[in-house]
């Protein structure tokens, strides 16, 4: 229960609904929708304009939290995002949607990012026919990532075919729910994230 409150805690003081709780954040027991204020005693006070560096921080905030980074990964994946031939923004994007926990997620194999992490390092996960248990192994253009087999009859993946059949394709992969598979099919594009992305690149080019 206490994880549950911190994670809601997180998502109040953001004011931002990341998904850190799997179906939760999409239902009416949201705490985004039941208690959408900051949190604190002058959480509904608080009305004065951000400045732009606290702006950044707090967008910054957001994609730390959303993929489960931390501080240092996040240092290293601008840093080599500003040293390639790609626009930083671009590459920032590609490089955190072609993370396994990631796909995993998108995919709706599992129904968090946390969750898709969980699953990964407890070997559920196989792409490209072998057991990957690193949730940040980088997947590319023609992977095929799906449920272990053997693992298929877990709780965890109990109503999964029935969730995969209600689920939108993206244009940067496709799932076969009958087979609890999907495949990358490119290079992420037009992804919805939960952050202003230029804001976090303005943060690390200072």
């Amino acid at each position: 229960m206490r994880l549950l409150r911190a994670k809601e805690k997180k998502e109040r003081a953001l004011g931002t609904r990341l998904g850190l709780k799997a179906y939760r954040s999409q239902s009416p027991k949201s705490a985004m929708l039941r208690r959408p204020e900051r949190p604190g005693m002058h959480g509904k006070k608080r009305t004065r304009a951000f400045s732009e560096f606290k702006q950044q921080l707090m967008e910054k905030q957001k994609v730390k939290i959303s993929y489960g980074l931390t501080e240092r990964q996040m240092e290293k994946l601008f840093a080599k995002a500003a040293s390639g031939k790609k626009s930083v923004t671009e590459s920032v994007i590609e490089q955190l949607e072609t993370r396994l926990d990631n796909v995993v997620y998108r995919m709706s194999l599992a129904p968090s990012r946390i969750v898709a992490r969980q699953i990964i390092s407890h070997g559920h996960i196989e792409v490209q026919g072998r057991k990957v248990t690193i949730p940040s192994y980088v997947v590319r253009v023609g992977d095929e990532i799906r449920i272990k087999e053997s693992k298929r009859t877990s709780p965890l993946f109990r109503d999964l075919a029935n969730i995969l059949k209600t689920k939108h394709q993206e244009s940067w992969f496709a799932v076969d729910g009958a087979k609890y598979t999907g495949k990358v099919t490119a290079i992420p594009q037009d992804v919805e994230l939960p952050c202003d992305i230029n804001l976090v690149v303005d943060y690390y080019s200072r």
